[in-house]
């Protein structure tokens, strides 16, 4: 059975949604959550708001004293932190199902001792961008939805609600067994939403990544971004959906989000933006 894509780009890509994908239905990001997670720390701190560098431990009073984590230790997966959060594993179907907001304050309380890795050293965690969340809504005493509204939508010129972890039912695009019927989804909608949670329809997602990557109209990419020799990037994968939005320097980009593993949409993704023709006036 055909895989249901939906692929957007700059010039030299041509667009198209094929297999039952739709550009305009919302579908899961997965990790590209975390860019969004990211530029609201970013612009925060150009507010004043709270610092990139600031520790971890004056944005939340269950963090022990002394772990030398800050904001910027958070969003560059340097913490320490585990990819995946410390307590009961959920179970193989819903792996986040049993991180709760009660689970999520444990680990805070014993940060030092959750901590695996030596501080500095990259590893990449799902949980760190979990504590980074909670901390930027501490701070500010909004929620992470609003704080997604505010700081990068609402610049960007989309609506509040745009990228969102509650979708109308209606307008998902999920996953199907054979038989047509849904895949069950993972809960990401407790703490760990900022590390994976997010919907966002592809049409929207362009606009994300164009506003960001290529125009850079909220100034340079959050530290949340990959980064090659000459291309900014962040995929994200649930258990059913895959994507993955990259930008060349000389202004190429592309969205590609597929209904299937997220190795086969990385490899597509990346062989068709660089057979793309740089612009006229690029690098």
């Amino acid at each position: 059975m055909p895989t249901p894509l939906c692929l957007l780009g700059g010039t030299g890509i041509e667009d198209r949604a094929a297999h039952g994908h739709d550009r305009d239905r919302f579908v899961e990001i997965g990790s590209l959550s975390k860019v969004f997670t990211g530029t609201v720390l970013t612009q925060l701190a150009k507010e004043g708001v709270v610092g990139v560098d600031t520790p971890l431990e004056d944005c939340l009073e269950e963090v022990p004293a002394g772990t030398g984590i800050t904001l910027r230790h958070l969003a560059e997966h340097t913490s320490g932190l585990p990819c995946l959060p410390a307590g009961p594993a959920g179970p193989p179907d819903d792996p986040y199902a049993t991180f709760t907001e009660e689970a999520l304050r444990a680990s805070l309380r014993e940060l030092d001792r959750v901590a695996t890795g030596p501080l500095g050293q990259e590893e990449y965690s799902n949980l760190g961008y979990a504590v980074l969340g909670h901390a930027l809504t501490t701070v500010t005493g909004r929620s992470y939805q609003q704080l997604v509204d505010a700081y990068v939508l609402m610049p960007l010129g989309l609506e509040a609600g745009a990228v969102t972890a509650l979708p109308p039912r209606e307008r998902r695009l999920v996953p199907r067994n054979l038989f047509g019927r849904p895949r069950p989804l993972w809960t990401l909608t407790g703490p760990i939403l900022p590390a994976g949670g997010l919907w966002s329809t592809c049409r929207t997602l362009s606009q994300v990544v164009t506003g960001l990557l290529v125009d850079r109209r909220l100034g340079p990419p959050a530290p949340t971004w990959q980064r090659g020799s000459s291309i900014t990037w962040h995929n994200g994968a649930t258990r059913g959906s895959s994507v993955i939005a990259a930008a060349h320097d000389d202004g190429r980009w592309i969205v590609l989000h597929r209904l299937g593993a997220g190795e086969a949409t990385d490899d597509l993704a990346r062989k068709t933006l660089l057979a793309a023709p740089a612009p006229r006036g690029g690098a």
